[in-house]
This record gives C-alpha cells, structure tokens and sequence, in this order.
C-alpha cells in the first residue's frame, strides 16, 4: 500500500499522454447528442432563407482558439452551406487573424466571394460603443472592410442599414463581452443573439437562456461537436471529444485509486 501512495508522477503523466495519443491514433468516434441549446441556434440558423444575413463577431484571441475556432468554422460551414451572408467582425484585435483566416478558408470551400457573399469588417476599438453605432448605421461605424474596400453599396451587405436588419448575431467570446451584445446591441436594437463561449463559461449563460435574451449557445469544445454534428460536417471538435473523454475519465480513476489507498492504508494502520 506505501508503494501505491509513492508511484511517480511521471508515469501518470505517461498514461495522460496515452489517453490523449491513442484515441486520435485509432480515430475513436464519441456520440455527440446535441444538447436543447445548441439546437436552438442551429434551427435558428437553419430556419432562414437564401441571402439572409448572419452576423458573427469573434471575440476571443489564441488562448481559447482551440474551443472557439471550431465553432466558428461550424457555424460558417451551416451559412454558406444555406447561402446566408456572412457579416464577420471583432471587437479583440487579438481575434482579427483567426476571424480572416476562418472566414477565408471556409468560403474558398464552397466558392464564396469577399465582398459578395460574406464581408469581414476586421477589428475597431469601443466596444459597447462600437455595437450601438452599428446598431444606428454598420456604414457610419465600419466605412470600409478589412481590405480597405468601401462598405457602402457592398453586394454581400444589401438590405442591410443597421443591427435591425440584422437576421441572427452570433458572438463568440472567452470573455464577459457578450453582456454588451445584450445589453447595447440585442435589447436595444432588438435582434436574435446566439453565443458561443469557453466551458468554463457556460453555465453563466443559462440565465439569459432562461430570460429570453439568448435564443441558445454552444459551449467549450463539447458544444462546438454537437454543432459539428447537427451541420453534418464533423471535424476538429468532434475529433477532439474523444481524447478529451477518455483523460476526464483516467482522472475520475485517478481520484477514485488514490482515496481508495489512502484510506485502505489508514485502516491497516
């Protein structure tokens, strides 16, 4: 029983290392359900109509770029797939790159045009205050898009004044930004809002689900599988969910083995 109680570290840590290699080796597959709200903002989205206009703002940086980004790849997967214009912007000057990036690789996939089809809007500063100038006019707070292209006449931008006409926004954040798209964007301006946020956050949005201010949200890399799974296009996150699971578990038998010597142990004594 002392030996249990000594073994070193380093082996744990070689099964942990194991627990993640092996089920992205083989390519496991977990069930991924979709949870009620996540399939409150895939039906939202699904609901709308060819040249619909979806709005996403992507307010994270790297260090949540492993749950994030797999979400805003679903998602641009579902809109291009429906031919819904894509209106990408974000208020982190960290996220600027991630947003280009997701945007661009998955509109090269099903053909999509910059300035036609989806308009990336890049970053500006202010926040809250950035949400209600374009709650007034999108053409007074962003004049031009990230390349420098003027926004005014813009094909992918048609119908399109202010927050108003707005079909669904969708605000992924690491961090407590979204507030502001409630407040200052959703309630003022009064458009549906989604959110997609790190696991640790998610329970704080269940208020708001409950308040009607969140039509849905997806959360941590779990929510962006279930996302994956409802658009039929699993990729990043649903490969992730199987190492992940299998680590969750190893520590649960880690904690369970460890109480058990300790107090198999005591008792001896």
């Amino acid at each position: 029983m002392e030996k249990l109680l000594k073994i070193d570290r380093r082996i744990l840590f070689v099964l942990v290392a194991l627990a993640v290699t092996i089920p992205l080796l083989f390519r496991f597959k977990m069930p991924v359900p979709p949870t009620r709200h996540v399939k409150s903002m895939y039906n939202k989205i699904d609901s709308l109509s060819e040249d619909s206009h979806v709005l996403i703002s992507f307010d994270y940086d790297p260090s949540s770029k492993e749950e994030l980004q797999p979400m805003a790849h679903a998602l641009l997967h579902h809109c291009f797939k429906k031919n819904i214009k894509v209106i990408g912007m974000t208020l982190y000057p960290a996220g600027t790159g991630l947003a280009e990036k997701a945007i661009k690789e998955i509109g090269k996939e099903y053909g999509k045009k910059s300035g036609k089809d989806y308009v990336f809007l890049g970053f500006k500063a202010g926040s809250s205050l950035v949400i209600m100038n374009m709650g007034e006019d999108i053409y007074t707070a962003f004049q031009e898009d990230f390349y420098g292209k003027k926004t005014v006449g813009m094909q992918a931008l048609k119908g399109v004044r202010s927050l108003r006409d707005i079909d669904y926004a969708v605000n992924l954040t690491a961090s407590g930004i979204y507030e502001a798209w409630i407040v200052y964007g959703k309630e003022k301006y009064n458009f549906d809002l989604g959110v997609g946020c790190t696991a640790v956050m998610g329970p704080e949005m269940y208020p708001f689900i409950q308040s009607s201010q969140l039509t849905g949200f997806m959360g941590g890399l779990k929510g962006a599988a279930e996302y994956e799974t409802l658009v039929g296009h699993k990729d990043r996150a649903s490969a992730g969910m199987a190492p992940q699971s299998v680590v969750h578990v190893l520590v649960v038998c880690f904690i369970l083995f460890g109480n058990f010597i300790y107090f198999a142990s005591g008792r001896k004594k």
